[in-house]
């Protein structure tokens, strides 16, 4: 890989050890992907975040970085609320060693947001086109897919790394000819809301670590706006959804779907031609229904759910203003948590209010996933693809996967 002379002094310690070791990494990296040189980003998003998956080795690794990043940098989330550990009964000596790794990251000039949904923040707004060093899977899936940036899944180290140099190796979805569609997945059928993580769950598994492209229409007829008659058209949050599901059940960092996504509505886009070298997939309502109200445990068993949870991506304003209505009136019977960013809870007050009057819990800075406060529970109730395929593996839980308003209905003991 080609490096300028200012990079080629970075690594052989001319700016420090830090420096040195990041750009090592990155060139390690450029190296193995055969990348040609390195190029800038314009923001970075550090993933393992949380005590729970980097432990005290992780927490001593960064310990040893100096210095300031280069570009504007967030966090993935943590592993409990900053603010608040007894929100979710979080002990003592996680607490502290949580708030150690946020307040090293915030030492590199790191922002101490901890989020999954780093788009929501202000001022940190992305362009297409845009490369960018980002981490968690469902960010890097909507970065590529719904804003038509460019990155690829980065580690910890690596995004660090990037954020400290301000670079990141050429290489994979960074090119354009690795954002070509490898895989059709076909829905002809009516899809909402939930639909999109049953889909995307589904999808993931078939489509591996590759790019599918989606062809998505409604067989009854429902209309929708693009160069199709009865097309779906999904919502944001329903495009979150969809590629927060196929990342954690399979690999998937970049998706598009006809008439929809940036990329497949360029007039320059290569939609998939139907010849033998692409396959295609048709994934009907009975398959998403096998999804829906099956319990996934590691033992294979059925058991009762005793928490129930949404937010994985963390929610969006318009999501808190769906649970805050569907919550309105009620009071929970059992556990029930729902995950946001500390901005979006902060702009939106009062949907907190009015969510947290049924007796649910609003909590920011981290998810079901990376905090040890689920691990308690025997099997959880989720809206959420991504939820649905890492709780078993992360929280040693079992999951049931249903809509919104079956969760809310379990929580408040409707169902």
């Amino acid at each position: 890989m080609y490096l300028t002379k200012e990079e080629e002094k970075i690594l052989a310690g001319e700016e420090g050890e830090t420096l040195q070791k990041a750009m090592g990494i990155l060139a390690a990296l450029g190296d193995i992907y055969e990348a040609d040189s390195l190029i800038p980003i314009r923001s970075a998003q550090i993933s393992g975040v949380s005590y729970k998956t980097i432990g005290d080795a992780g927490l001593e690794w960064i310990s040893d970085l100096k210095g300031t990043v280069k570009v504007p940098s967030v966090l993935n989330p943590a592993g409990m609320d900053t603010e608040d550990r007894e929100r979710l009964n979080i002990d003592p000596h996680f607490a502290e060693k949580q708030i150690e790794i946020i307040n090293v990251f915030r030492s590199l000039g790191i922002r101490p947001q901890c989020t999954c949904t780093p788009y929501y923040l202000k001022g940190f707004d992305i362009s297409f086109g845009d490369h960018l060093a980002w981490g968690e899977s469902s960010a890097v899936s909507f970065a590529n897919s719904v804003l038509g940036a460019r990155t690829n899944r980065e580690g910890g180290p690596s995004a660090i790394s990037a954020a400290l140099i301000g670079k990141t190796p050429n290489y994979g979805l960074h090119l354009a000819e690795n954002r070509k569609p490898t895989v059709v997945i076909r829905t002809e059928m009516p899809l909402s809301g939930a639909d999109f993580g049953a889909l995307g769950y589904l999808a993931g598994k078939i489509a591996g670590s590759g790019v599918p492209y989606f062809e998505m229409t409604d067989i009854k007829g429902r209309s929708g706006s693009g160069d199709g008659a009865g097309m779906i058209v999904p919502g944001k949050d329903e495009l979150k959804a969809l590629g927060a599901a196929m990342a954690a059940s399979g690999a998937v960092a970049l998706y598009h779907i006809r008439g929809v996504t940036p990329e497949a509505c360029r007039k320059d886009f290569e939609a998939p031609s139907g010849d033998r070298e692409t396959e295609i997939v048709t994934i009907e309502r009975k398959d998403l229904d096998g999804v829906y109200e099956s319990a996934f445990t590691e033992s294979g068993e059925s058991v009762p759910t005793d928490l129930v949870t949404v937010g994985c991506p963390h929610c969006s304003a318009e999501e808190l203003r769906e649970i805050a209505s569907l919550l309105e009136g009620k009071t929970v019977v059992k556990e029930f948590w729902i995950f946001t960013s500390r901005e979006v809870a902060g702009d939106n007050a009062d949907l907190v209010r009015k969510i947290e009057e049924s007796g649910a819990k609003v909590v920011c800075d981290t998810c079901m996933v990376v905090s040890p406060a689920a691990d308690r529970f025997s099997c959880v109730r989720v809206n959420s693809g991504k939820a649905y395929a890492y709780v078993p593996g992360m929280c040693g839980a079992g999951a049931v996967f249903g809509t919104l308003k079956s969760c809310v209905d379990d929580a408040t003991g409707k169902r």
